[in-house]
């Protein structure tokens, strides 16, 4: 079995998943696995699972498990800048020790129901490395490494939760059908952004379209009424299909392509540490800005929107008190599409990390619509896609999608330009110099 396995594995869901990765690991000697780096990202996920933890808030533990891997990894060859953990580690110790106790460091104290499925992760992966100094040394780097993001993240905000009434003014966000399950994500626009000054750094302009007497209003919910409905005519066999493909919750598209790639590009450790810390430090980023955003602004979803369109005062905008989306609305307000902020930032970084938006891909779906596939010729192709199947599912307005491309597309671009970078004896740093310096004899 490889990473794609345990991806198709998640269809089991829950605990199953957990026991399915865990005996996975059990079976398999470390030097046949396809990547640690995709296999402790898929745990990291199963266990979020598992533990019925839900929210913006996972997206912390796993970035913050990856980042403790990184800086572990760089501790004992410091290819690139670590986060939170600067050391040296002793000489000779097992990047793959240090990898393991890494990830579980961080995991058994951000999920702590887990503990007993993750120190039996950490025995399998463990006993397949020789007994000695390395591997001792090597898990001690692991739990250092651990122990620092632990410290730094420690007062982040991350566990506090706000009171929140929901509004019932016209154009403010209330809780949506079926469920009218209460907002979800309402403090973590307050969390501790990892690499953002605040989270409102990249906030946009307050669109044209909140205005919901405008001109710019009735052509964004025209567009949704007649796109996103359930039983719309307007919206293609294509299109809906497109809305359910993207429609699945985390770990998502992107970083499920992103395991893929670790394997198929045979990355190695180093490298393959570097690229998912880069993309779930834009995770966490992104969720904080976007969270930050959608409860600065409380915007209306399309289907409060249309059913109440009778008296929202626009000439332009026939109401339908029946009217309901085509996939299930999220509980939280409407702008920016989250989905478009992660789908571009994580799109922006893989770009810049291979050397090219031109990449050709096929990807399956996963849970809750399995199955559908669907191909591209590059990572923005993708992250637009992405974006327009959110009106295509009836939840958003085009603005939102719009504007959460531009959000994505700066938090990637930061995270990649400030973050993790190749240090001065990195094989990487000696690449890009030598290519430079042909460009310039070139030229």
């Amino acid at each position: 079995m490889n990473s794609r396995s345990i991806q198709r594995s998640f269809k089991r869901g829950g605990a199953a998943l957990f026991i399915f990765v865990i005996a996975w690991l059990a079976a398999l000697p470390m030097r046949a696995r396809a990547n640690p780096i995709a296999d402790w990202d898929a745990i990291a996920f199963a266990a979020v699972e598992a533990s019925g933890k839900t929210g913006p808030v996972t997206a912390c533990d796993v970035a913050m498990a990856h980042l403790a891997i990184h800086d572990a990894l760089n501790a004992i060859e410091r290819r690139y800048e670590p986060y939170a953990y600067n050391a040296v580690a002793p000489r000779g110790a097992s990047a793959e020790a240090a990898v393991a106790a890494a990830a579980h460091g961080v995991l058994i104290v951000r999920i702590p129901n887990q503990k007993a499925a993750l120190d039996e992760a950490l025995a399998a992966a463990l006993a397949a490395i020789p007994d000695g100094r390395a591997k001792n040394d090597g898990v001690g780097a692991g739990r250092m490494a651990a122990a620092a993001i632990l410290a730094r993240r420690a007062d982040d905000g991350s566990d506090v939760v706000r009171p929140y009434k929901p509004g019932a003014a016209l154009g403010v966000w209330r809780p949506t059908p079926p469920a009218f399950a209460k907002a979800a994500g309402v403090s973590f626009g307050k969390v501790k952004p990892f690499t953002m000054t605040s989270g409102a750094q990249f906030e946009l302009p307050r669109p044209a379209y909140f205005n919901i007497g405008s001109a710019e209003y009735a052509a964004e919910y025209n567009e949704a009424k007649s796109l996103g409905e359930a039983n719309s005519k307007t919206r293609t066999a294509e299109q809906s299909e497109i809305a359910r493909f993207w429609y699945e919750p985390s770990p998502g598209v992107y970083i499920r392509l992103a395991r893929d790639l670790a394997v198929t590009r045979k990355l190695n450790l180093w490298d393959s540490a570097r690229l998912f810390a880069l993309l779930h430090l834009a995770s966490a980023d992104c969720l904080i800005a976007g969270y930050g955003v959608k409860y600065r602004y409380n915007f209306w979803r399309p289907v409060t929107a249309i059913r109440y369109g009778a008296y929202d005062g626009n000439p332009q905008t026939a109401g339908d008190p029946t009217w309901n989306s085509y996939l299930e609305t999220p509980s939280h307000p409407e702008y920016p599409s989250l989905h478009a902020v992660l789908c571009a930032a994580w799109a922006e970084i893989l770009a810049r990390y291979f050397g090219t938006d031109q990449f050709s891909f096929t990807m399956t779906s996963a849970r809750p619509y399995p199955g559908i596939k669907r191909s591209f010729k590059s990572f923005s192709q993708a992250a637009q896609e992405s974006a327009d199947s959110r009106i295509y599912a009836g939840v958003h307005f085009r603005s939102s999608s719009r504007d959460g491309l531009v959000i994505g597309r700066k938090i990637g671009a930061q995270v990649f330009e400030k973050f993790l970078q190749p240090t001065f004896d990195s094989p990487l740093r000696h690449t890009v110099i030598e290519d430079s310096i042909a460009a310039s004899a070139v030229r």
